[in-house]
C-alpha cells in the first residue's frame, strides 16, 4: 500500500510517556524521528495532537470548569503539544509549520486547506492545532474533519493499545483483537475507539482509519509500508 497523503492522530497522553503528566522529551525525540522517517519517503504528513497530557475540557467541566471554556483550554493544550512537535521536528531538519484552528498568529499560521496543501506540496509537515476551534467537539472529530479535508488517503490514529478490541485490553484478559472492523459494527458494538462524531464523519465520507500502537518504536514505519500490526477501520 502506497500513500500520497495521510492523517497522523496523536494522543496527548502518549506524549507523558512515564512521567504522568506534561511532555516526555525522549517520547517527543521519538515521536519525531519516526514522523520525519516517514517525511523522507514522500508521503506528506498532516498531524492533529490531543490536549489530554496537560488539560482535558470535559473532566474540567466535571470539576466545575464552565464547559466553553474548558474546551477552549484544552484547545490551547493541542497547541502546547503541537509546537513542541514542531520543535523536535525542526531539531533534526525537518521541515514543518503549525496552523491553528484559532487565530493566534505569530503562534502558528490560521488553518486552511488551500494553506496546508501548498505547505504540503513545499515538503512540510503540517500540524494543525486547536482541535476544530470550537467547543463540544473532541480531537478525534478535528482528526476526521481535517483528515476530509486534506484529502488524506487514510488517517492513522496512534494510540497506547495495538488496535481495537472487544473490549478495553487493560481491564479484561480475554478481549480479542481485530484485524478489521466496520464503522457500523464498532456503532452497534458501543467500542470506545473515537468518539460517535468521528466515526460518523469518517463513514460517511469513506475515510479509513488505521489504528495502532505508535508508543512502539518503528510501528509508523511498519502500518505505512501496509504490515498488518493494528486494525483497518473501513466501510
Amino acid at each position: 500500500m502506497s500513500y500520497k497523503r495521510i492523517l497522523l492522530k496523536l494522543s496527548g497522553e502518549s506524549l507523558m510517556g512515564a512521567q504522568g503528566y506534561g511532555i516526555d522529551p525522549e517520547r517527543l525525540a521519538s515521536y519525531a524521528q519516526q514522523i520525519k522517517q516517514i517525511a523522507d519517503t514522500g508521503v506528506q504528513i498532516g498531524i492533529v495532537i490531543g490536549g489530554g497530557n496537560i488539560f482535558r475540557g470535559l473532566s474540567g467541566a466535571q470539576k466545575g470548569f464552565d464547559r466553553v471554556k474548558g474546551d477552549q483550554m484544552g484547545m490551547l493544550a493541542t497547541v502546547i503539544n503541537s509546537l513542541a512537535l514542531s520543535s523536535a521536528l525542526e531539531s533534526i531538519g525537518q521541515k514543518v509549520r503549525v496552523l491553528t484552528s484559532v487565530r493566534m498568529e505569530p503562534i502558528g499560521d490560521f488553518y486552511n486547506k488551500a494553506k496546508a496543501l501548498r505547505l504540503f506540496e513545499k515538503g512540510n509537515v503540517v500540524i494543525i492545532a486547536g482541535g476544530t476551534g470550537n467547543p463540544y467537539f473532541t480531537t478525534d472529530t478535528a482528526s476526521a474533519l481535517r483528515a476530509i479535508e486534506i484529502e488524506a488517503d487514510i488517517m492513522f490514529k496512534g494510540t497506547r493499545v495495538d488496535g481495537i478490541y472487544t473490549a478495553d485490553p487493560e481491564k479484561d484478559p480475554k478481549a480479542q483483537k481485530f484485524d478489521e472492523i466496520t464503522y457500523d459494527e464498532i456503532l452497534a458494538r458501543n467500542l470506545r475507539v473515537m468518539d460517535l462524531t468521528a466515526i460518523t464523519m469518517c463513514r460517511e465520507n469513506n475515510m479509513p482509519i488505521y489504528v495502532f500502537d505508535m508508543d512502539t518504536v518503528g510501528n509508523l514505519e511498519k502500518v505505512i509500508k501496509g504490515e498488518q500490526i493494528g486494525t483497518l477501520v473501513k466501510p
